[in-house]
């Protein structure tokens, strides 16, 4: 029988098909006359030799380029914001650039997503998010740096309890990201990270709580920790029997949809819990197909996918770019979850939309949309046993 031929380039099969395996065996059986034809030489008179068959090896197709790995994604991040400004054409914005705010929370944003900023435009809304400005530096009566009241929250390292029934991890200090407008942007996450110890204390805390039903892993984010890292952490959590829901808090697979791979979505099959997958995008420009194409894999694993945002000045403060992420991120099978006002921490004062501005804008959008597409605008206060809607 003839045997397919099986060619493997860069760790991927190729079938090179029947066809070929018959010019294979052909060639084979050619060589095989040819050398007893030879031997017949010696013995048998000359006479005209039949013609040969010219023989060519099959061509072999190029490798399949390997998808770039999320880490080197990670590592290749920009972060010098003169660069980012002449990535995109932008170089007079440089005179707004703070240093002083980039030396104390630096620029970091992956490549993908520069890639989504339009080029030559100043008030791009993505690029407002991470490009530190002079306007951080502004000291603003009410904005500090713990702006949610994380500190009164500690239960134990990187362990904050604030609302019944749940547990957050400050699983990581690590973003893809450095969002200006982050709450946790003061945070001390050298003392404060679940996750240097090998999650003991934290998983003890939680151990002894029966009242405490959702873990909710959050950050920087969770989803920069190797798959492993979070595999050690969701094992020693599945030995506890109250606990009933996983809750992810990220913004990875929007900014650096590369992280999410083949062991990222194997672990998260695996979990003996329902689990909820809250993203965080706050304009319809951070979607592309890569996004679209990391979040059906992360729906393909049962998870609930929601989406929270957060109200900015210059980025989404108007019904139409509010509605258009709304159906952007519906549209890819995640719902709108909460709008939040502005946390006020220090250095994000430029961002905020005031009260009664930010109430107009989500009535008239509830007036737009079918209401599962109007996500609940709240505020985070500390103390409150609960975000507290506006």
């Amino acid at each position: 029988p003839v045997l397919d031929v099986v060619h493997a380039v860069s760790g991927h099969a190729r079938l090179l098909g029947v066809w070929q395996a018959r010019r294979v065996i052909a060639a084979g059986r050619i060589e095989w006359e040819a050398r007893r034809n030879r031997q017949a030489l010696v013995s048998r008179p000359s006479m005209i030799p039949a013609a040969t068959v010219p023989i060519h090896p099959a061509p072999v197709p190029p490798a399949r380029l390997q998808p770039v790995r999320w880490q080197q994604a990670w590592r290749e991040a920009v972060r010098d914001p003169r660069e980012l400004l002449a990535m995109l054409d932008l170089h007079a914005l440089a005179a707004r650039v703070s240093d002083e705010a980039a030396a104390q929370f630096p620029l970091r944003v992956p490549r993908g997503f520069v890639a989504r900023m339009r080029r030559g435009d100043a008030h791009d809304p993505l690029l407002r998010q991470v490009l530190p400005l002079d306007d951080e530096m502004c000291v603003v009566a009410g904005f500090s740096a713990d702006a949610v009241g994380d500190t009164a929250a500690r239960a134990g390292a990187g362990l904050l309890t604030k609302y019944q029934g749940r547990a957050l991890l400050v699983a990581t200090g690590s973003c893809a990201v450095n969002c200006r407008y982050c709450f946790r942007r003061h945070f001390p996450y050298a003392e404060e990270t679940a996750a240097r110890d090998g999650w003991r204390e934290a998983v003890a805390v939680i151990r002894e709580d029966d009242s405490i039903e959702e873990v909710i892993l959050s950050g920087g984010d969770p989803l920069s920790l190797a798959t492993p890292k979070l595999a050690e952490l969701t094992d020693a959590l599945a030995t506890i029997p109250h606990l009933k829901r996983l809750r992810i808090h990220t913004r990875l697979p929007v900014v650096l949809p590369e992280r999410v791979d083949a062991p990222l979505l194997d672990w998260l099959r695996g979990l003996p819990w329902p689990v909820a997958i809250v993203l965080h995008a706050n304009h319809a420009n951070e979607f592309d197909a890569s996004v679209d194409e990391a979040l059906a894999a992360l729906r393909g694993t049962g998870a609930q996918l929601l989406n929270q945002a957060v109200l900015l000045r210059g980025v989404n403060d108007s019904v139409q770019a509010l509605a258009d992420l709304s159906e952007r991120s519906f549209a890819v099978g995640v719902l709108p979850y909460y709008l939040h006002q502005l946390d006020k921490v220090s250095g994000a004062a430029h961002f905020e939309v005031p009260d009664m501005e930010a109430k107009a804008l989500h009535a008239e959008l509830a007036a737009r949309l079918s209401g599962y597409l109007v996500p609940r605008l709240v505020r985070e206060v500390a103390g409150d046993t609960g975000k507290r809607p506006l």
